[in-house]
């Protein structure tokens, strides 16, 4: 996983001019301003997380790996107006609204028309389900990095387990998407504060949302029941396992695992189904032999981390 001073480095080197003038202004402010838990409305730098996806650019044109999604997932990325997520955002007509600029066109929709063909999981295309350990220095795409952006602002200001809550109730599914792809950097990743969050995601039927809820840090704090069902869920929506963090550690020897994906396994073919690929993956592992305890691996307490490593 990236340190955010590389994640830094290899944003800037994907962002145009523009693009890097706004980053750099924002995380300044976000790195003064730091969480406001009394304060009465949004930060600036939390208007700037909303519209990362307008300032986010790419400096070269978008190529086959930086396509978006089908026209109709770009409104998944939005909430419903009526919805839980648009509680607390600004009306159209608020100040805070104006300030904040045009709803911002994030990803997907941002890197222009959708080319033809391609692999999709249940609708999203492949490229965009991030692997556990994150984006890498090399092939950072267009697509990441509003993404990106959004996890260097909220590190930046230093956010905390009700800021991040918050943001994650009241944003679209890009914002959902990016706190919880944060979550390893923030201070608060040591402590359990994030799994409601991360247990919200995983009921949705975004794999993009289910891909970021299954990172580093529901591999530390996911209860063995509760990781157990992240990983049905990553099988049964089509979400690879090179999503899911830390994974052949807890499954390792946990004979419940087994024979839920088992039962899993059978109920597909029974119904004619294919079953997915990982399954075996995963269950070989389960088959090993547990440790001396018989115990299946629960969540492990993470080493401290310094605010350079986080």
């Amino acid at each position: 996983m990236l340190t955010v001073t590389e994640l830094r480095a290899a944003v800037e080197r994907r962002l145009d001019q523009a693009g890097r003038a706004w980053l750099d202004s924002t995380l300044t402010d976000a790195a003064k301003a730091g969480p406001r838990p009394d304060a009465p409305g949004p930060a600036r730098w939390e208007l700037d997380f909303a519209s990362a996806g307008r300032h986010a650019r790419s400096a070269s044109p978008a190529t086959v790996t930086d396509r978006p999604a089908p026209d109709s997932l770009v409104a998944a990325d939005r909430p419903a107006p009526d919805g839980p997520a648009s509680i607390g955002r600004p009306a159209a007509d608020s100040p805070a609204a104006a300030a904040a600029g045009p709803a911002p066109a994030d990803g997907p929709s941002a890197a222009g028309p959708r080319a033809p063909g391609g692999p999709y999981v249940r609708g999203h295309p492949v490229a965009q389900v991030a692997p556990a350990e994150g984006f890498a220095a090399d092939d950072l795409t267009a697509h990441d990095l509003p993404d990106a952006a959004r996890i260097l602002i909220l590190h930046a200001a230093r956010a905390d387990a009700p800021t991040v809550v918050r943001l994650y109730a009241h944003g679209t599914g890009a914002e959902r998407r990016a706190v919880l792809r944060a979550l390893p950097h923030l201070g608060l990743s040591a402590g359990p504060d994030a799994v409601p969050l991360v247990e919200d995601a995983l009921r949705t039927n975004d794999t993009r949302l289910v891909a970021a809820a299954v990172g580093p840090y529901a591999a530390r704090h996911l209860s063995p029941h509760s990781w157990r069902q992240a990983v049905l869920k990553c099988l049964f929506t089509g979400v690879p396992l090179t999503a899911v963090a830390d994974w052949e550690r807890r499954a390792h020897g946990d004979g419940e695992l087994g024979r839920m994906l088992g039962d899993y396994a059978r109920e597909r073919t029974a119904a004619g189904r294919p079953v997915p690929g990982d399954l075996d993956r995963v269950l070989a592992v389960t088959q090993a032999l547990p440790d001396a305890s018989g115990a299946p691996h629960a969540p492990c307490a993470p080493r401290a981390l310094t605010r350079e490593e986080s």
